[in-house]
């Protein structure tokens, strides 16, 4: 029902980004060629944040999961969305114990390390509240019970973009509580080709990866990152970029305040991946697209049109001017700080 372990001493930003290097080499050995996205992925995980996998049926989206729950050493359990999941499927629910003469509590699959929510658009709206609300507080209230979860804990929803029919899209409140969206892609012929190639040399469909890490041991990786100061310029561009998305003639409803929280917190994480401790306007405009993106509504009378979330945040990155350098140059974007669509 839990993970208790002892607590991990403290690590440095080197020591995070030298085993971030490693779970993303492991996990690669299963899903090839995907390295951007798969960054991604874990830059979410080390942000304390949960991700949604959105992409086509077959392109390696329950594989990642599974692949990163066994590098980073946590409990893996994987519930499939069905229009007749009920909130207590996931939550679990009293069980009288004739032995006891009581009822007793029997956890869910909400309480593991790593959830895989696979096709959460197929399950009622009920369903994916319940989800959610142990997304945002870290526990479950069954009958007036309050159960807190394993901690770290984090949720990866699959999404399939295509087959609508019999489907509950997410609304947009719900989607912000995604720390990002990634979308793998279909991969090159090449990589198409990788993946058969090993399929073959590995003569079982089962694979298993080492483990690089473990619940303690991604904690103190968290820690890590919690620890890298941000400055205020970087903070600034962030809450710029966000405000940009809502100034778009196109736009709806924009990014909200959490939406520039959660580009500070990717970006950190990014940065420390990559062996740094502290953060660029490249990190920023590197986890834009995944972290913003779901998080804008387009115009109605716009939805049949090429605009979507992605071709605003493109607009913002190139107009919201960008912070000077730790060197003190100074960076500015060619057009207005307000996007303009």
């Amino acid at each position: 029902m839990s993970q208790t372990s002892t607590p991990a001493p403290a690590l440095t930003t080197e020591e995070v980004s030298r085993r971030a290097a490693d779970v993303l080499d492991r996990v690669e050995q299963a899903v090839v060629g995907k390295r951007e996205a798969l960054t991604m992925v874990l830059t979410a995980i080390l942000s304390r944040g949960h991700v949604l996998l959105e992409d086509f049926p077959g392109l390696g989206k329950t594989l990642a999961a599974r692949s990163f729950a066994q590098t980073l050493g946590l409990e893996f359990t994987r519930a499939q969305f069905t229009p007749d999941l009920l909130p207590s499927d996931l939550t679990g629910s009293f069980v009288y114990d004739q032995k006891a003469v009581e009822f007793a509590f029997r956890p869910g699959p909400l309480f593991t390390g790593l959830l895989l929510a696979d096709e959460i658009n197929r399950t009622p709206p009920k369903t994916q509240s319940a989800l959610l609300e142990a997304m945002q507080e870290h526990q479950v209230t069954v009958e007036g019970q309050t159960f807190p979860l394993p901690q770290p804990f984090h949720v990866l929803a699959t999404a399939n973009p295509v087959e609508y029919e019999g489907t509950y899209p997410l609304p947009e409140a719900q989607l912000d509580r995604f720390l990002a969206r990634v979308s793998f892609g279909y991969p090159s012929p090449e990589e198409e080709w990788d993946v058969l190639r090993r399929r073959v040399s590995r003569r079982t469909e089962d694979q298993r990866l080492e483990a690089v890490t473990d619940a303690a041991g991604l904690s103190a990786m968290q820690d890590a990152v919690e620890r890298v100061p941000v400055e205020d310029d970087i903070s600034r561009y962030c809450v710029e970029l966000a405000s940009a998305t809502r100034r778009h003639r196109a736009v709806l409803v924009g990014a909200s305040p959490r939406g520039s929280l959660a580009l500070m917190l990717t970006a950190r994480a990014y940065a420390v991946i990559h062996g740094r401790d502290y953060l660029t306007p490249e990190d920023v405009k590197a986890v834009a697209h995944a972290v913003l993106d779901h998080r804008i509504s387009i115009k109605p009378e716009l939805w049949m049109s090429d605009t979507g979330g992605a071709a605003v945040v493109t607009a913002a990155l190139g107009q919201v001017p960008v912070p000077g350098s730790r060197t003190g140059a100074s960076t500015v974007d060619d057009g207005d700080s307000a996007v303009q669509g």
